[in-house]
């Protein structure tokens, strides 16, 4: 029987990219155990026992860190690794994205492998494709998509979890400045702003459609000949914004 520890170390060399068999030959620990914990997860009470769970405010949370800087990959036996690129400059975000897939994923490994600017934050299950089946060949942007119809209902019921997770992944909050000469004495104003940027055009229509479920207000800042930035200005919406989502950490 090995330890949580050991096994956590075995899973985090599988998630650098090294094949089952140098990671056996490394560890001791045949090739069949480790594919067990790929599989189903470091707690062996859990093993084969724990079904992924969407029906939890984390998912919807975890679905927009996905469509933001998510991927999912085939390894071995059909086992699917997800990995989420979450920025050294907001540690905050990686410990929230680990939380979530946690609870999605119960009794499963979490290993965070570090690269230039960004932490991969990866679990593995054969269950991924089932709850993100946006996952496809290609560019997410170059592909369509579309929600299920089970995924829009738990997005509905928890749609600033979603928000959090789009903005946490692909979204930021600023703060502007303008200058206006009042009195004859010029004087600088500051305002903050929300800004959300990806290049898939079903994306950015979810993450609006949920904006407008919510009440705040947004505009499509555009660049060249198609939009990929949406900006939340307004003092409402920014209040909303600041309330429910804020700035990321």
């Amino acid at each position: 029987m090995y330890d949580i520890a050991t096994r956590s170390r075995a899973l985090q060399m599988v998630a650098e990219g090294r094949s089952l068999n140098s990671v056996s030959h490394l560890t001791g620990i045949s090739r069949a155990s480790i594919r067990d914990w790929l599989a189903s997860g470091l707690d062996p009470v859990s093993i084969g026992r724990a079904p992924l769970r969407t029906d939890i405010p984390e998912y919807p949370y975890l679905l927009g860190l996905y469509l933001g800087d998510g991927c999912l990959s085939r390894t071995h036996r059909d086992v699917y690794a997800l990995r989420i690129a979450c920025a050294d400059a907001w540690p905050g975000v990686a410990d929230a994205c680990e939380q979530a897939i946690r609870a999605v994923r119960p009794g499963g490994a979490v290993c965070r492998v570090q690269q230039q600017g960004c932490v991969q934050v990866t679990s593995t299950s054969k269950q991924w494709p089932e709850v993100f089946p946006q996952h496809g060949p290609g560019k997410k942007h170059e592909r369509a998509i579309v929600l299920e119809s089970w995924q829009q209902e738990i997005v509905d019921a928890h749609p600033w979890e979603f928000v959090r997770g789009l903005i946490h992944s692909d979204g930021c909050r600023v703060t502007n400045w303008t200058e206006r000469v009042v009195g004859g004495v010029r004087k600088r104003y500051e305002y903050p702003r929300y800004f959300f940027t990806n290049m898939s055009e079903d994306i950015l229509r979810l993450y609006c459609a949920t904006l407008d479920a919510v009440g705040v207000e947004w505009r499509v800042a555009r660049s060249g000949a198609r939009a990929y930035n949406v900006s939340v200005a307004r003092r409402a919406s920014v209040a909303l914004m600041d309330r429910h989502v804020g700035p990321k950490h």
